[in-house]
């Protein structure tokens, strides 16, 4: 089952990747970066976390190449507590959203793994920024995550702007401390002021982290919460 898996998320890739898009101009080729979030957490106690999540692309208007990283660091243990990358080749398939295909490697509390990728993103209705992807790890496991975004412009440079992160997983891996079913949620709330040209933008805000099911009971039993608030201080960069 596992091998099946694997090759229609391959088929579907290739296919993906093969779609006819629609003409642009011909050797033009755009690069960029952006952090999103560049900030520290504090939590309650003694819970301190520097944390990032951001991407970078090189590529044209019918293909790019995009590097996405997220992670996180106990500033008060000095450990790296988890790290993700994904290196994905994305097209376009309508006016507003993309498909994706690629690889990520997570360096979790535990062995490391790596995972297929296969996903969407771009706006949906009322202009919700929208990343819906698909993994099957090494171990044949499969996982999928939705994150949603919308910024709620209070003045031209004052945005306020509510997230969502969810995870759920279609198998147990006790190794990294996953559990089946909808293992964790992220949701927060930053407020953030547009400068130098919107490259830098400062803000600050609030996180909530919860783990569930079993994920919840492995983080219990290795000694950690479930749950957890921060406030965060951060920035926005744009290059």
């Amino acid at each position: 089952m596992h091998r099946i898996t694997t090759f229609l998320l391959a088929g579907l890739a290739a296919a993906v990747l093969s779609f006819p898009a629609q003409a642009q101009e011909a050797g033009l080729i755009f690069y960029g970066i952006q952090m999103e979030e560049v900030e520290y957490r504090l939590g309650e106690g003694e819970d301190r976390t520097a944390a990032w999540n951001g991407d970078a692309f090189v590529g044209t208007d019918e293909l790019k190449l995009r590097w996405l990283g997220q992670g996180e660091y106990n500033t008060r243990t000095d450990t790296l507590e988890r790290m993700e990358n994904r290196i994905v080749l994305q097209k376009p398939v309508s006016d507003f959203f993309d498909v994706k295909a690629g690889v990520r490697l997570d360096t979790p509390d535990g062995p490391d793994r790596w995972f297929g990728v296969l996903g969407v993103t771009g706006l949906a209705k009322q202009w919700f920024e929208i990343d819906a992807d698909l993994f099957v790890s090494e171990t044949g496991d499969a996982a999928a995550r939705l994150d949603v975004e919308y910024e709620l412009l209070l003045t031209n440079r004052l945005i306020l702007t509510p997230s969502a992160d969810i995870d759920f997983a279609f198998a147990e891996d006790r190794e990294i401390g996953v559990g089946s079913g909808l293992n964790s949620i992220e949701v927060g709330l930053r407020l953030r002021y547009d400068i130098v040209d919107r490259a830098i933008s400062p803000y600050i805000g609030f996180v909530y982290e919860r783990k569930l099911g079993d994920t919840a009971g492995f983080a219990k039993a290795e000694g950690e919460d479930a749950a957890a608030w921060f406030a965060v201080i951060g920035t926005r960069l744009m290059f």
